[in-house]
C-alpha cells in the first residue's frame, strides 16, 4: 500500500469513527427533537409551545376546528394507527407538518390524545386530583361548587391552566355541534377525563 493509500485509509477510519459517535438524527441531518412525553415546562423551554399552548395542539386543534366539528364520532372514533404514528414523527423530526395534507380528522384528533395522555404530569396535576375529585363528590349547591372549582383551578401551574382552558374552550365549540358530531359534553367528558386525569 502506497503513502497515499494509507493516508486515505487512516482519514477513513477518522471518519467513520466521527460518524459511529454521531447520533443517527445528526448524521441524516435532520433537527430531531422530542415533543411527545416532555413536560408542559419543558416545551415552553424548548419553544414548543407559546401562551402556554404546545404549538402541536394549537396545530391540532386549529385544524379540527376547520375540518372536524361536524364529523361523527369525533375522538371516539380512532385514527389509522399508522397514520398516527406517522404524523407523531413527522411532529419530533422537526418537519412542518400539513394536517390537511399529511393526515385526516380522526388521525389528528387520536394524535391529540396520544400527545396529552404522554404528559408526565397530566393536564390536571396528580397533587390536585384528591380535592377535584372530592369538590365533584361534593354535595353543595351549583353556585358553591362553581365558584370552589373556579379558586381550584387557579391553583394549577400556569402551563397546565392555559392549556386546560384552550382545551375547553374547543371541546365547548366541538359540543356546540352535538347534533352533527353525536359528541356532548357527556361523551366529551368521557373521553377527555382519562387524558387529562393521569
Amino acid at each position: 500500500m502506497g503513502l497515499g493509500q494509507s493516508k486515505s485509509a487512516v482519514r477513513l477510519k477518522e471518519d467513520m469513527k466521527k460518524i459511529a459517535v454521531v447520533p443517527l438524527h445528526k448524521q441524516r441531518g435532520a433537527a430531531s427533537r422530542k415533543v411527545f412525553g416532555l413536560s408542559l415546562q419543558e416545551l415552553h423551554q424548548e419553544g414548543l409551545s407559546k401562551d402556554g399552548i404546545p404549538v402541536i395542539v394549537r396545530d391540532i386543534v386549529e385544524y379540527l376546528a376547520q375540518h372536524g366539528l361536524t364529523q361523527e364520532g369525533l375522538f371516539r372514533v380512532n385514527g389509522n394507527l399508522k397514520m398516527v404514528e406517522q404524523l407523531r414523527l413527522k411532529y419530533e423530526s422537526g418537519k412542518e407538518v400539513d394536517l390537511a395534507k399529511d393526515g385526516d380528522v380522526s388521525s389528528a384528533a387520536s394524535l391529540l390524545k396520544l400527545f396529552l395522555r404522554e404528559l408526565p404530569e397530566g393536564v390536571i396535576t396528580s397533587a390536585l386530583h384528591p380535592r377535584f375529585i372530592q369538590l365533584y363528590q361534593d354535595s353543595r349547591n351549583d353556585v358553591q361548587r362553581d365558584s370552589s372549582l373556579k379558586e381550584l383551578l387557579t391553583e394549577l401551574p400556569g402551563d397546565h391552566y392555559c392549556l386546560l382552558k384552550y382545551l375547553c374552550q374547543f371541546l365547548r365549540r366541538v359540543a356546540e355541534h352535538h347534533t352533527e358530531n353525536r359528541m356532548n359534553v357527556s361523551n366529551l367528558a368521557t373521553v377527555f377525563g382519562p387524558n387529562c386525569f393521569q
